[in-house]
């Protein structure tokens, strides 16, 4: 079966599952897109590996299995989304030390946070992409037409939980905005900081 190389488009609030996200990923050679569902945390994790400016003050799990992973030569190499079952996606992690590779099970969304780490592909098959990819519209406000995402997500080219946790930060200058993010992730509130840093990144463009 063919591979497929997938990137990352975005994550976002899901309405229908509460304290889900999903995790938007990006047919690279395609227009088609795979979501999935993942836990707070993980979409934290994620949205940390993906702001560079955002530097915890204390390694997170994934952050703290590189560090461990550095100091004994294991390197990632990439990461398989390989089954999709109910509904459920399963992935590996290949990995490699002293030139052997090992294939490790994972969660995938933890796996694509370690692939985010290390700068490592995350691939799926192409029946997988077949089964569960969708064209997202264009205009996701467009009410003359569906998208299939909608049971899914809200705003999926975002990574604020939602639009109206975002305005909050409007009336903010930028050095309020700034000094916001340092206490935000003094105070380990990285979906906080996420949200931050998209505004902040909106105004210096």
């Amino acid at each position: 079966m063919s591979l497929v190389k997938l990137s990352i488009k975005g994550i976002s609030y899901s309405q229908t599952q509460n304290g889900a996200y999903a995790l938007i990923l990006n047919e690279v050679d395609g227009e088609r897109k795979l979501p999935i569902v993942i836990g707070a945390f993980e979409a934290q994790s994620i949205a940390i590996a993906l702001e560079k400016e955002i530097k915890p003050p204390r390694p997170l799990t994934h952050d703290l299995f590189k560090n461990f992973a550095e100091r004994f030569d294991i390197v990632v190499k990439q990461v398989i989304i390989h089954k999709l079952v109910d509904g459920v996606f399963y992935s590996s992690i290949i990995c490699e030390r002293d030139k052997i590779e090992e294939i490790i099970d994972a969660r995938t969304s933890d796996a694509i946070a370690l692939a985010l780490r290390f700068n490592a592909p995350i691939f799926t098959y192409k029946n997988i992409l077949d089964k569960a990819g969708i064209y997202l519209k264009t205009n996701p406000t467009d009410p003359d037409k569906e998208n299939p995402i909608d049971d899914v997500i809200s705003n999926p080219e975002s990574f604020s939980a939602d639009a109206e946790s975002g305005r909050a930060y409007i009336k903010y200058s930028l050095q309020e905005l700034n000094d916001l993010l340092i206490q935000a992730v003094e105070q380990e509130d990285y979906e906080k900081a996420a949200k931050i840093r998209d505004e902040i990144s909106k105004r210096e463009s």
